[in-house]
């Protein structure tokens, strides 16, 4: 009766020791975040190696900015990272979007068959040249053309996705596309594709994707932010600074040729900071897509970019 009773006693034991367990871990906090499957998104699958205890990350991967916008404004994930195009439009809408770090800058280019013999903006003038709408890299392409002394009518737009359009170019399907990497570098490893320019000469400059939250939670969880932009500073600056870890996974997660990858690096600028510099450069944006009718009103920067959590990150 003895033994039959410690026994018991062990079961009982053992259960509210699993269960404590099982709190502890419940207790992690799953901080959600959605990145594209594009290079300059890579930084969110470097978030483990500095995560807190207490906090676990998810990463969702969206196909597109819109998709990756419109699960913020749905608080399907907490934080997310794509284009400052689908960000500006989001704001300029009314949605909660809100600005709270930088997620990269460059990672564009235009890109022309090999064979085209399209060598500079100008030369895309009659030509199929593929695009994605409500991208960064639209808005950025409309204005060189402006400065080319073209507009849109000067050229055929193409609706084409990111990761579809080193393949639009290879079929033939597009003559030339303004791209993300690792397409461009997809298009010039493979000797189907040269790179006209990297468009990075307007006012907008460098100023590509950007990480979000909700307005929501900037009311009511700072102290995640804070917590969250920490990681995202520290990860960051780990990719920028160990190359073999950003081409690895990049392989990993995207499925890139190693070479590929390699080519790619180097168009690619991960940050996170917001400076003077940068909120000038993305409300110039902001009046580029005013001016071209893809907004109605401007964003109210004072809300929609907001940098006092990344001041506050050392």
């Amino acid at each position: 009766m003895t033994n039959r009773r410690t026994f018991i006693a062990t079961l009982i034991a053992a259960s509210f020791a699993a269960g404590g367990m099982s709190s502890a871990f419940a207790a992690d906090q799953v901080i959600k975040v959605g990145t594209l499957k594009l290079m300059h998104g890579i930084t969110p699958y470097f978030y483990d190696k500095f995560t807190p205890p207490g906090y676990k990350i998810e990463v969702i991967p969206f196909e597109t900015p819109t998709d990756g916008k419109n699960a913020v404004v749905t608080k399907s994930v907490d934080f997310g990272t794509y284009g400052l195009a689908a960000a500006t439009l989001g704001a300029a809408a009314g949605e909660p979007v809100v600005v709270v770090a930088a997620q990269c800058n460059r990672g564009m280019a235009v890109v022309a068959r090999a064979d085209s013999g399209i060598d500079s903006i100008k030369g895309l003038k009659g030509k199929r040249v593929g695009i994605l709408p409500g991208s960064t890299q639209e808005v950025v392409i409309l204005d060189r053309l402006k400065q080319e002394g073209m507009t849109v009518k000067d050229i055929t737009p193409v609706r084409v996705s990111f990761s579809e359009m080193a393949s639009a170019l290879e079929r033939g399907d597009v003559d030339a596309y303004v791209g993300a990497e690792p397409g461009p570098s997809i298009s010039v490893g493979k000797g189907v594709g040269k790179i006209v320019e990297y468009p990075y000469t307007t006012p907008t400059g460098t100023v590509n994707m950007v990480m979000t939250t909700h307005a929501d939670t900037i009311k009511a969880k700072p102290e995640l932010i804070k917590v969250f932009l920490k990681i995202h500073q520290q990860a960051t600056d780990y990719v920028m600074a160990n190359r073999a870890a950003f081409v690895d996974m990049s392989v990993q997660k995207l499925g890139l040729p190693a070479k590929t990858a390699e080519l790619a690096a180097p168009n690619v600028e991960l940050t996170w900071k917001l400076d003077d510099d940068w909120s000038k450069r993305a409300q110039y944006y902001g009046s580029q897509m005013l001016d071209k009718k893809q907004i109605r009103r401007l964003p109210d920067y004072s809300t929609f970019i907001d940098a006092s959590f990344v001041k506050q990150v050392k």
